[in-house]
């Protein structure tokens, strides 16, 4: 019984030891910059030391590395895992994604549902604009709002939707439907826009294609239109 007690503790602060691993990659990567150990513990709730262990462990890794003023920030061997995560269907929204960066002289970027939330996984910044709104990859924020969770709910069917916990879905995401891209405002983040088109491919994650500006000289039903292309090309590709 004692060993059944002792392995059963071991294997409870493994999984903590995990779970606090991953919580600060996650950290690290809202963000958006370097945090000190002090900064980092606090986010995470513990002590500076065993914030200072967690690093160390994820310092071997190369999951995060330290500046020279010791600020931490994420490594580069995310980058490789990054790019195995959803391969092909990265290799064929990035022409795409580029392309419409450059033609719209705007951000754009994928997204895709991770149970209930939006998740940036990759964004294309165009070339020769002297300033854009940038979309950092692991940005998320909830499927419920902001246009490419608008984009999503409105091709997910009833089962779909009830598996990530929605209750009714917004009208703006029937709207979606009908014309097949959304658009939001001040939803995510004040003072901006976003225009997005699904991407549903069978067997495959939802996701969404999607642009964010402040403002532009394209109206949104040219956006919408440009992105719905874009999807359509993509999924011509993977199916």
């Amino acid at each position: 019984m004692t060993k059944i007690g002792s392995a059963s503790t071991v294997e409870s602060s493994h999984a903590q030891t995990l779970s606090r691993g991953i919580r600060a990659l996650e950290v690290l990567a809202e963000a958006g910059g370097g945090l000190s150990i002090a900064e980092l513990a606090e986010a995470l709730g513990v002590h500076r030391s065993i914030a200072y262990r967690i690093l160390r462990t994820l310092e071997d890794h190369g999951l995060v590395s330290r500046d020279p003023g010791g600020r931490v920030e994420l490594g580069p061997r995310l980058a490789v895992l990054a790019r195995s995560v959803f391969r092909d269907l990265q290799s064929a929204v990035l022409p795409e994604l580029t392309a419409v960066a450059n033609e719209l002289a705007m951000t754009s970027f994928l997204v895709v549902l991770d149970h209930h939330e939006c998740v940036t996984l990759v964004s294309v910044e165009p070339r020769e604009v002297h300033a854009t709104v940038a979309q950092r990859p692991g940005t998320r924020h909830a499927l419920t709002y902001g246009a490419p969770g608008i984009a999503i709910q409105s091709r997910l069917s009833p089962q779909q939707w009830a598996r990530v916990g929605g209750d009714a879905i917004r009208p703006e995401a029937l709207e979606a439907a009908r014309r097949g891209y959304a658009t939001s405002h001040d939803e995510v983040i004040p003072g901006l826009r976003s225009v997005a088109a699904p991407l549903i491919i069978p067997g495959q994650t939802p996701a969404a294609i999607a642009v964010v500006y402040v403002a532009s000289g394209h109206t949104t039903e040219q956006l919408g239109e440009r992105l719905v292309e874009a999807s359509a090309r993509v999924t011509r590709l993977l199916s």
